[in-house]
């Protein structure tokens, strides 16, 4: 994880200083690097619902912060580093990211990026050094985020939350969370074979972005009811409450904005504009049904009750199982 990181930082510095030598006017497919440069907030736009979308994927290329929060587990000292870690990690990426957006529209106008179909990083490793170094750079800034999400899988199938949790959270063979990856695998591959070619990374950024906006809003919605209700209990990383209240109110606009008709009816991909969260609402909904189902009806129906045992794999791994006891 260590690599892939370093891999991404080294990677972001090599465009920020690609980008400089493209405004040097010394790449010679590019003739003029100033154009995106002369009337930058022409055509910006008006509705909320494009601001909405484009807010899911700049929180998506933050969710670093996230994935390392997920596995602070693996981390020595982990609300320390936490602590340093996040904020020096965030003011780096930003300054990184704005410097990159520099470069970008250096290669490329906002018509061609919009129409590119492709990551905007990837279109401009194509337009400064050709196709094949934009496929290499796909598959570098997926190679990144893979580790934590198969940590994630693997983690709630230890709680034994999910089906089949003996499989899913097993570290076999390699003690890697190699079947919480082929989790994240199944659907990732099913959203892209069903969505039409050129929509699908778009679409599920959108996805993913929605039900995470739904989540984020109920967590910091606890964290004020909870501050509320046991105010003097210890808490080693304590959020300053406005910065919480500000995201609070983000993760608001973002649960609404997305529905709210964007001009002629048309969003960021060639999908109906309400689609992805709508999918996202349905997701959320299915997962409350079946707990509700798991951990009630079924319950109740049979006359039983859930009680929690932890077994330990034969890799080491522990996972929590649930028997049923009349």
């Amino acid at each position: 994880m260590n690599v892939l990181g370093v891999f991404k930082i080294v990677l972001l510095l090599f465009i920020v200083i690609t980008g400089w030598v493209v405004l040097s006017g010394r790449v010679s497919s590019i003739p003029d690097p100033y154009v995106s440069f002369h009337n930058s907030f022409a055509g910006s736009a008006t509705s909320s619902n494009l601001y909405a979308i484009a807010l899911f994927k700049v929180l998506n290329s933050y969710t670093g912060w996230s994935n390392a929060a997920y596995v602070l587990n693996e981390v020595r000292n982990p609300v320390r580093t936490l602590k340093i870690a996040g904020p020096v990690g965030l003011s780096i990426c930003g300054v990184l990211y704005l410097l990159a957006n520099v470069a970008y529209y250096a290669a490329a106008t906002p018509e061609e990026i919009a129409n590119s179909g492709v990551t905007v990083a990837g279109f401009f490793m194509g337009k400064v050094f050709g196709s094949a170094a934009e496929r290499a750079l796909s598959f570098g800034n997926v190679m990144t985020v893979t580790f934590a999400q198969a940590r994630i899988n693997q983690e709630l199938a230890k709680e034994g939350v999910i089906p089949l949790p003996k499989f899913w959270a097993s570290s076999w063979p390699f003690g890697s969370p190699s079947s919480g990856l082929l989790l994240h695998f199944i659907p990732s591959f099913i959203v892209i074979v069903a969505i039409p070619f050129g929509d699908a990374y778009d679409f599920i950024l959108d996805l993913e972005g929605y039900p995470a906006s739904v989540i984020n809003f109920l967590v910091v919605v606890g964290l004020f009811y909870l501050r509320w209700k046991s105010p003097n209990v210890h808490r080693p990383f304590r959020v300053w409450w406005p910065v919480a209240f500000f995201f609070m109110v983000g993760q608001a606009f973002q649960l609404v904005a997305p529905f709210v008709r964007p001009p002629g009816g048309k969003g960021d991909t060639s999908l109906p504009y309400w689609l992805s969260s709508v999918v996202g609402i349905v997701i959320l909904l299915l997962g409350v049904l079946y707990w509700f189902v798991w951990q009630k009806v079924l319950p109740t129906v049979g006359r039983y009750r859930l009680s929690p045992e932890c077994e330990e794999l034969s890799d080491g791994t522990t996972v929590v199982t649930y028997k049923k006891v009349k």
